[in-house]
């Protein structure tokens, strides 16, 4: 049902996921008041006025345009965790971050996105990742390939003659046992820093401008998207215990997404060599 749904309809949620953007989010980015802003749990967790109208714009879109599927978003699961489930239920279901990178949003940065995914039964069929204010908007389709604008993204592998470079989870995200095992990544030949938007870092792997991520989280809306695009591209991901991660959770954090599967093994032992 779902392919020949994408076969039908993928340029339809490419023009919905446009314009919820141009709707909601755009008209709000650099003008953004102080009471569209507020805390989730804690003042390094923002939410806006965007990412709100821009998810209800999305779960309405995108129900409509596929009749039975649900929609697993950020800040509906904030509200409600228990509507996370839909990710393991039997009906398609719409993994969305409406403002991945909130963050730099509200400071006024263009390094933000917004991440839609495609699933059933855990398995992730195809994504859209649209950088608005970056003019960037890249798809992924389970078999098809990844693009970026039309043009088909390979992220090839790393030079050998250079440290990898692997954006990482920042410290104040993660747990002790975490923090331990990024510390597996402070070797020679590697060079990392702290990640950005998420979804941004797996289109930086997919085309080939960044090695590796090391990221210490779960949550399906920041993952499932770029996982896609960075398979899709000829890249691999692993967590530490040496197995691919799963949207459904459950996972042995932290865990990668690379360039390429030899790239992906060489993170992931040194993540286990860290715990």
């Amino acid at each position: 049902m779902i392919e020949e749904f994408l076969a039908r309809r993928a340029s339809d949620v490419e023009a919905v996921v446009r314009e919820a953007a141009a709707a909601e989010i755009m008209p709000r980015y650099r003008q953004l008041e102080a009471h569209e802003v507020d805390e989730k749990t804690g003042p390094h967790d923002l939410v806006t006025d965007a990412d709100r109208k821009a998810e209800v714009y999305l779960t309405t879109a995108l129900t409509a345009l596929l009749p039975g599927s649900v929609v697993v978003g950020e800040e509906a699961v904030h509200a409600n965790p228990a509507s996370y489930e839909a990710i393991r239920g039997e009906a398609p279901v719409w993994i969305v971050d409406p403002v991945d990178g909130t963050r730099q949003f509200v400071h006024g940065t263009s390094r933000f996105c917004t991440l839609v995914a495609l699933a059933l039964g855990g398995e992730v069929f195809a994504s859209w990742t649209y950088a608005p204010a970056l003019d960037l908007f890249a798809t992924a389709v389970r078999g098809g390939g990844a693009h970026l604008e039309g043009v088909r993204l390979r992220s090839g592998s790393p030079d050998p003659d250079r440290p990898l470079e692997v954006a990482t989870s920042h410290p104040d995200y993660t747990t002790d046992d975490q923090k331990r095992a990024l510390l597996g990544l402070r070797v020679e030949g590697v060079r990392t820093r702290p990640c950005g938007s998420a979804g941004l870092e797996y289109l930086a792997v997919a085309r080939g401008e960044l090695d590796a991520t090391g990221f210490s989280w779960e949550a399906a809306w920041d993952h499932a998207a770029g996982l896609l695009l960075v398979e899709e591209a000829g890249g691999a991901h692993l967590t530490r215990t040496n197995e691919p991660f799963r949207i459904t959770g459950g996972n042995a954090l932290p865990f990668t997404a690379a360039r390429d599967a030899a790239t992906a093994r060489r993170v992931a032992r040194l993540l286990a060599r860290g715990v």
